[in-house]
């Protein structure tokens, strides 16, 4: 891919998304309004979120520190979509003079979205394959998860090319997608009537 999108082609973002999770260098909070920068952003959350999720899942350690993963994990899915919605803005400036024309494929995921789950699958692939040579599993183990492993891959690997093709069709007005903003109501003390509930009582 060419062109204005150059920069963001599938193939760049895996390579940089395995990388990342090897080195841990995307930043922890972003500012400039330049699609990479939310990307690193987004992938990070998604490192971060990977870990929280394990964490939570143990059972052999006090309620409160449970509490506190889903607390993390809370903020960071949070910013995980701040993210997504920042990389779509970023994304859609670019092409901000584009006018789709009236045959044009709306599509209904957005790239951010794409690119989100192309982070997700980064470190799918990564920790799939810890499984498929974890040698004190069981051979069982490992065959199952080098099968699932490859699955991951191709679901990369068409995933990939979904989203190239929607970068250039947007480009050139054969394509577009909008913003879908998530509105996360959970967050928000005034739209969770369990939170809100709880403010009247106590006032």
């Amino acid at each position: 891919m060419s062109g204005v999108f150059a920069d963001v082609r599938a193939g760049m973002l895996t390579v940089w998304h395995d990388a990342a999770i090897a080195t841990a260098d995307a930043p922890e909070t972003a500012t400039a309004d330049d699609a990479w920068t939310w990307i690193a952003a987004n992938h990070r959350c998604n490192c971060e979120l990977w870990a929280q999720e394990d964490a939570a899942r143990r059972v052999d350690v006090p309620a409160e520190a449970i509490a506190a993963n889903k607390r993390a994990i809370d903020g960071l899915n949070q910013r995980r979509n701040d993210a997504v919605e920042r990389i779509d803005e970023a994304l859609l400036a670019r092409i901000a003079g584009v006018t789709p024309g009236p045959e044009a494929w709306h599509n209904a995921e957005t790239a951010g979205a794409m690119i989100d789950r192309l982070s997700i699958l980064a470190l799918k692939v990564l920790h799939m394959g810890i499984e498929a040579t974890r040698m004190d599993a069981s051979a069982e183990h490992r065959t199952a998860c080098a099968a699932k492993l490859e699955r991951l891959r191709a679901q990369r690997e068409d995933l990939s090319r979904c989203l190239d093709t929607l970068l250039a069709r947007a480009s050139t007005g054969h394509a577009f997608w909008r913003i879908y903003r998530q509105f996360k109501m959970y967050n928000d003390p005034s739209l969770n009537p369990a939170l809100y509930r709880r403010a009247r009582s106590d006032s």
